[in-house]
């Protein structure tokens, strides 16, 4: 999956997400992107806040561990993760899972 890549640290996620959904999850794949369910509206980061916790609840990782790196007010963004690779990544956000 093109969403996921290998970094020094851990993995870099590229994601779009969909605010005020009914739930929180991984909805599958769009583009080179994965696209993620989040409860949370998009006023003053709390749909970033929201991200960052799912992911980490997914990914079994303090949300200390994971960092936007790019898209801070829009739907695409890039997360990095670190002490987790890429294919632990990949098996933990597997769309459908």
């Amino acid at each position: 999956m093109n969403c996921f890549t290998a970094s020094k640290d851990g993995v870099v996620i590229s994601v779009k997400i969909i605010p005020n959904a009914p739930r929180c999850k991984v909805d599958g794949l769009l583009g080179d992107y994965l696209k993620i369910r989040i409860q949370a509206p998009p006023v003053d980061g709390k749909a970033n806040a929201a991200l960052l916790k799912f992911l980490a609840k997914e990914l079994g990782v303090p949300v200390s561990h994971l960092t936007v790196l790019s898209g801070h007010t829009g739907r695409i963004k890039r997360i990095a993760v670190s002490g987790v690779n890429k294919q632990q990544a990949e098996c933990s956000l597997a769309p459908g899972t």
